[in-house]
C-alpha cells in the first residue's frame, strides 16, 4: 500500500500558509488543508525530502508535526474535509457522496485523493473563474500540470474539441483518468510528463502550477501557443508578477487580465 507523509504547521498566519504552499509544491509537495491558523501539507514518500523541508521550515520560522498516513486514510481523510466548492453560479465542484449542487451552469464531479485541484484553494478557483470568459468552443486546450483533472474536464464541457492534459506525477495521472471517465469526458487525454513541450500547437493553455516551473517553461508555452490564443496562468504569489511580466514583455505576449485572491496571483495574456 502506497504511504503518504502528512506535514502539519500550527500557528501559521495567512500570508505564512500562502508561502508555505507556493514552497511546498516545489519540493513534492500535492495535497494541502487550510484551517484555522494551520496548515496541512502532503507528501507521497517517494518524493518527500527531509531536509528541504526542514530548511523552508526553519527560513519562515515555523514547527511542524510529521506523521505516516495509507493510502486508505488519505481518503478518509478527504471524504471526511472535502466539501463542496461552487465558483458563482458557475461551477460546482463536488465528491460522490455528496448531493448534486442546483443553480450552477456545470457540475464537476471528482474524488481529489493525493492530487492539487479541488477548487478550494484560491489558485483553482481563480483559473475557473477567468475560464468563464474564454471561448472554449472547437478549441484546442493543453492543461499543463493537471492535478485532479479539474480544469481540463470543465474545459470539455465548456466546449473544446480536445484537451491534452499532463502531470509529473503518478498519482495526479491515476486520479485524473478516474475523474475523466467519472464525468464522462470523450475528448480529455492524459499524459505523464515532466515537460510542456509536447510538440503540439494549442488556442489556450492552462498552467496553475508554480512561478519557478512556469518561468522555466515560458518559452516552450509560447511557442505552442497559436496566434491570438490565450495563456491562463496560476500558482504565482503577488511578489512573482515582476517576473512573470519580465517574460511577458520578453515574448510581447498581450496582458488581459490579472486577479488575486487571499493573497495568490492568476494572469491571463493572449498572444
Amino acid at each position: 500500500m502506497s504511504e503518504y507523509i502528512r506535514i502539519e504547521f500550527p500557528s501559521v498566519s495567512a500570508e505564512q500558509k500562502d508561502i508555505l504552499i507556493a514552497k511546498l509544491s516545489m519540493i513534492g509537495f500535492a495535497g494541502f488543508e487550510e484551517g484555522e491558523a494551520v496548515l496541512v501539507a502532503f507528501a507521497h514518500t517517494d518524493d518527500y525530502n527531509d531536509s528541504s523541508l526542514k530548511r523552508i521550515a526553519e527560513q519562515q520560522e515555523v514547527s511542524f508535526k510529521k506523521t505516516i498516513i495509507g493510502e486508505t486514510n488519505w481518503n478518509v481523510l478527504w471524504e471526511s474535509n472535502f466539501d463542496p466548492v461552487i465558483v458563482d453560479d458557475f461551477v460546482a465542484i463536488r465528491a460522490e457522496f455528496h448531493q448534486p449542487v442546483a443553480g450552477v451552469e456545470h457540475e464537476i464531479v471528482i474524488t481529489p485523493k493525493m492530487s492539487f485541484g479541488t477548487g478550494h484553494h484560491a489558485t483553482t478557483f481563480m483559473m475557473i473563474r477567468q475560464m468563464r470568459q474564454i471561448d472554449f468552443s472547437n478549441k484546442m486546450v493543453f492543461d499543463f500540470g493537471t492535478g485532479t483533472g479539474v480544469l481540463a474536464i470543465l474545459a470539455e464541457k465548456l466546449g473544446s474539441n480536445q484537451v491534452i492534459a499532463i502531470d509529473i506525477d503518478e498519482w495526479s495521472i491515476e486520479n485524473a483518468l478516474e475523474n475523466i471517465q467519472r464525468n464522462k469526458c470523450s475528448r480529455v487525454t492524459i499524459e505523464k510528463s515532466g515537460s510542456a513541450d509536447v510538440d503540439n500547437s494549442f488556442d489556450i493553455i492552462l498552467a496553475n502550477i508554480n512561478k519557478n516551473v512556469i518561468l522555466d517553461s515560458f518559452p516552450v508555452l509560447v511557442r505552442q501557443l497559436k496566434p491570438s490564443g490565450i495563456l491562463l496562468l496560476s500558482g504565482l504569489l503577488p511578489e512573482d508578477k515582476d517576473d512573470i511580466f519580465r517574460k511577458n514583455d520578453e515574448y510581447s505576449l498581450q496582458l488581459i487580465q490579472t486577479d488575486v485572491r487571499a493573497n495568490w496571483l492568476c494572469i491571463k495574456y493572449s498572444r
